[in-house]
């Protein structure tokens, strides 16, 4: 779903001014790619930026779910969504955050073969959340049994803003970041 020329290319120092280029600097400093394109290209209306990116880092990583947790639901959001701009950072990110290549895999492939306990629950609801934009009232029972309220609510926001946000990166057609060299 990446595919194309952004019809918003990612911003210049002047575009986006220093605040969020040199944001975009250092995270792509840390994360061993150029500047993120997704912020350069969201950079270019500074207010909703800001916004979004002080919601965002709520959710990831200043949320109640581990970071395993948190990246199992926007790999498999991603790879629902063929968000490759997604995929590309959180593939990184999950190894990082300790899953395993064959677990990123897995969650790509969107089974639930080999998941048990609290993560299996987790991708169940993630499944359930971008088929039916709902959830059962059985599955928020079992989510409630292994994720506190918080988390739940959580949870929610997590899968609804990575959803949002893959669609935003396909529609303005943000290229995956390169690897710094």
């Amino acid at each position: 779903m990446s595919g194309g020329v952004p019809r918003v290319a990612p911003g210049t120092w002047r575009e986006v001014g220093p605040d969020v280029a040199a944001l975009s600097k250092l995270f792509g400093r840390v994360s061993g790619t150029e500047a993120p394109a997704v912020f350069l290209t969201l950079g270019r209306h500074r207010r909703l930026f800001w916004g979004w990116l002080i919601f965002a880092g709520q959710l990831m990583p200043g949320g109640r779910l581990r970071r395993r947790q948190s990246e199992m639901v926007i790999i498999r959001v991603a790879a629902h969504r063929g968000s490759e701009y997604e995929l590309t950072q959180h593939r990184r990110l999950g190894r990082r955050a300790g899953l395993s290549a064959e677990e990123v895999a897995r969650l790509e492939a969107g089974g639930l073969e080999g998941w048990a306990g609290s993560e299996l629950v987790l991708l169940r609801a993630t499944d359930e959340l971008l088929a039916d934009e709902d959830l059962t009232d059985e599955t928020w029972s079992e989510l409630r049994d292994h994720f506190d309220e918080r988390a739940a609510i959580e949870i929610v926001m997590l899968a609804a803003h990575y959803r949002m946000l893959a669609t935003v990166l396909h529609t303005l057609r943000v290229q995956p970041d390169k690897p710094r060299s």
